[in-house]
């Protein structure tokens, strides 16, 4: 069983950046593959970015590439996104997400536990 829980957001300005963490229980976190996803008032729930189980392979939505960047620290069982010129399109509750295989998906019914949010909002 993994428990992931999502810290880091807020509201900040058009332009403006935040980092979001995703804190995981367990010692087998670094074995899953994280996947952070969003999801709009009134919106499905997207794909954002994913890493692997080692961190060496990520991919991204063509919507954040070049403005966030995922990470992780397996010594610490936390993940990252790194959220860079933000926009008011951004806005979202965000969640993260742990893949047991340990390749990254951008499938969100690929993952077997997910944290319960942390809200994102960007002001024009």
């Amino acid at each position: 069983q993994v428990q992931l829980v999502e810290s880091g957001g807020g509201l900040v300005e058009a332009g403006g950046s935040l980092r979001l963490s995703c804190a995981a229980s367990g010692r087998i976190f670094s074995t899953y593959a994280v996947g952070w996803f969003r999801q709009a008032p009134g919106k499905e729930r997207e794909f954002v970015a994913t890493i692997s189980s080692t961190g060496g392979s990520t991919y991204y939505a063509d919507s954040v590439k070049g403005r966030f960047t995922i990470s992780r620290d397996n010594a610490k069982t936390t993940g990252y996104l790194q959220m860079n010129s933000l926009k008011p399109e951004d806005t979202a509750v965000y969640y993260c997400a742990a893949d047991r295989w340990g390749l990254p998906t951008t499938a969100p019914g690929q993952y077997d536990y997910w944290g319960h949010g942390t809200q994102v909002t960007v002001s024009s």
